[in-house]
């Protein structure tokens, strides 16, 4: 089934951001609200430790998985917000290539931001996101 999520482009703003400025959706669709997704293995332990790209994909891997628990696929998440512990810009685009790659030609609106610190030890990245999905 096709997604429900509508990415708006905005022609009066720069085309240099990798993403949508905005999406929506019918007011039908049913909101999926993520909590945000860890780079945690199955017995809780955090995988990748130091790599941020290695945590990136771990919860994009988490997001997916919780993603289909609640019947929604990445193609219908509507946004994400992307935390990495770091105030190294650079740190931040590796985190974000990561990010970008997975979601492909599906380049919802984002928020990336560096941050002081994660809650689980050794966390460099967490991924929230929204999905919304017509059952």
């Amino acid at each position: 089934m096709p997604s429900a999520v509508q990415l708006i482009r905005a022609s009066t703003l720069s085309d240099v951001a990798e993403y949508a400025y905005a999406a929506t959706a019918p007011k039908e669709a049913r909101l999926v609200f993520l909590a945000g997704a860890c780079p945690l293995d199955d017995d809780g332990s955090t995988v990748a430790v130091g790599d941020y790209a290695g945590q990136a994909a771990a919860c994009i891997e988490t997001m997916t998985r919780a993603l289909a628990a609640a019947g929604a696929t990445i193609d219908d998440v509507i946004s994400t917000r992307v935390l990495v512990a770091s105030s190294r810009r650079e740190d931040l685009g590796v985190v974000w290539q990561v990010v970008r790659d997975a979601f492909g030609a599906h380049d919802v609106p984002s928020t990336l931001l560096g941050v002081t610190v994660l809650g689980w030890e050794h966390q460099l990245v967490e991924i929230e996101a929204i999905a919304a999905v017509v059952d």
